[in-house]
């Protein structure tokens, strides 16, 4: 084992997936690669798959199909590829179990800079082991439920620590209004309840919560979490 990390790369374009491979293996991934779902599938059962960049249109089943068949028995990064950046494009992918939605005319710089943070966010034994985050002046006590802004203590609700728990455990990854509507309120209410409750964590932890630099909009479709961690 060399320790590198493993891409399974599946589109149906050759140039696509030629291209991807080049910038990954540059940053020290190993690369395995599929032109369609059938492929992909007797990639996973062969090889030894840490996240995939997955094409939503592909002839045959697509990668949405495929990403809900994976998800019944694999729980592993998946980032969709696509040529459509609509935003119900997006909220259909992420709603189906994808961890990133990325348009093709992305550069693949940034193609490989998303797929190392959706690394880190499943490295399941910094999650089991770390209790403490910080962002900057932030900083959230997982086990104590404290949280705590340039050294001030923040009043912050039950759920509303649990939110912000959850959008600091998932950096730079978009939560729809629907996930959050379903985690914290059984699905019970409307994108209303979600921004207000949004709106009362900004005014605690942002320096002007009508400018949120933290917590921001992505328009029509949810909120993503901008801290880096310290």
């Amino acid at each position: 084992m060399n320790g590198k990390r493993t891409v399974l790369i599946v589109d149906d374009d050759k140039e696509i997936v030629e291209l991807m491979r080049d910038y990954l293996e540059d940053e020290q991934f190993e690369t395995a690669f599929a032109f369609s779902a059938t492929e992909a599938l007797e990639a996973l059962n062969t090889v030894q798959v840490d996240c995939m960049l997955l094409d939503v249109m592909m002839p045959g089943q697509n990668g949405l199909e495929l990403c809900r068949h994976i998800r019944k028995t694999r729980d592993i990064p998946i980032l969709f590829l696509s040529a459509r950046g609509e935003d119900m494009d997006k909220i259909r992918g992420l709603s189906l179990g994808g961890d990133d939605y990325i348009v093709k005319s992305a550069t693949p710089e940034e193609v490989v800079a998303r797929v190392k943070a959706v690394l880190r966010r499943y490295d399941k034994s910094e999650k089991e082991t770390k209790s403490e985050w910080r962002f900057g002046g932030l900083v959230l006590d997982v086990k104590a439920h404290e949280a705590v802004l340039n050294g001030r203590p923040l009043p912050l609700t039950p759920k509303e620590f649990d939110m912000l728990c959850l959008f600091a455990e998932y950096p730079r990854q978009v939560f729809t209004y629907d996930q959050l509507l379903q985690r914290f309120w059984d699905g019970i209410g409307d994108k209303h309840t979600v921004t207000v409750h949004v709106g009362r964590i900004r005014e605690k932890i942002e320096e002007d919560p009508r400018k949120p630099k933290i917590i921001t909009n992505v328009w029509g479709i949810g909120y993503r979490f901008e801290g880096v961690r310290g």
